[in-house]
């Protein structure tokens, strides 16, 4: 596990290097958290996004972007004991808590639909089937909202296309349990098309991204697709690191290569 003993730092409102030092205005805070996320450093971050709320509780940008900043430190957290598995959960469940703060501040803003969908997103695949289910519809309708107000939004795009995907990859008695809890066919939305379809456009809207490539290239390896497969994992090699896990990313890509390296095109 990664990260948990330096995890303290996080829930300090104001950072301490700032101390002694003349108060930086909520914008400010705001500027220091974006230049510590695009360093990677998510904690960083943090500090300053909830010293800026500590000025201004309602400031959407602050809101939803320490929400971001959860799941960044959250997803980070790998171990599968008891204690990291609590941490890791309570950390999504906080993103999720400062995203649905964003959308009451703001509800036309797409970025805390996301960032509710996202945390839910990431501690659904922590779980098992039937938790995943709880969560699947709340992760679809955030995402949709999300792209209803931002179509050029490709973090939303990623969630509803791997959305679809992770339904498709249910097994039946999941499907069945679904049914059972929502009393209708919700997950029965789910289907591959879709699944491309999204992944395909979070990727032409930011090809840079490692992430929207290695879904996309998982996708098309479920359907057998393994040249467009071949294509998404050979091209993350070269793009430059720009999140907490796109270390983690391209050894995945590197590996996938090598489990499909020989296989035919299904259709």
């Amino acid at each position: 596990m990664r990260g948990l003993t330096s995890l303290v730092p996080v829930f300090l409102a104001v950072p301490a290097a700032l101390a002694g030092q003349a108060r930086p205005t909520v914008a400010e805070h705001i500027a220091l958290g974006d230049s510590a996320y695009a360093a990677l450093a998510p904690q960083q971050a943090l500090g300053h996004y909830r010293a800026a709320l500590a000025l201004d509780s309602l400031n959407y940008q602050a809101l939803w972007k320490a929400g971001r900043e959860f799941v960044d430190i959250a997803k980070q957290i790998t171990g599968k004991d008891d204690s990291s598995k609590h941490l890791r959960d309570s950390l999504y469940t906080q993103a999720r808590a400062f995203g649905e703060s964003a959308v009451r501040v703001n509800p036309n803003g797409a970025d805390g639909h996301f960032t509710v969908g996202q945390a839910l997103g990431r501690l659904s695949r922590t779980k098992g089937g039937k938790e995943r289910v709880r969560f699947a519809k709340i992760i679809y309708d955030e995402g949709m909202k999300a792209i209803e107000l931002d179509s050029t939004h490709d973090g939303a795009c990623h969630l509803v296309g791997a959305w679809h995907a992770e339904v498709k990859r249910l097994s039946g008695f999941e499907k069945f349990f679904a049914k059972t809890l929502f009393g209708g066919g919700f997950l029965d939305k789910g289907n591959w098309d879709d699944a491309q379809k999204y992944l395909a456009k979070a990727v032409a809207l930011k090809p840079q991204n490692i992430f929207h490539r290695l879904e996309l290239g998982e996708v098309y390896v479920d359907l057998g697709h393994y040249s467009k497969a071949r294509e998404q994992f050979t091209a993350i090699e070269p793009l430059p690191i720009a999140d907490v896990l796109d270390h983690e990313y391209k050894q995945e890509a590197k590996q996938l290569l090598e489990d499909i390296k020989g296989e035919k095109d299904e259709t």
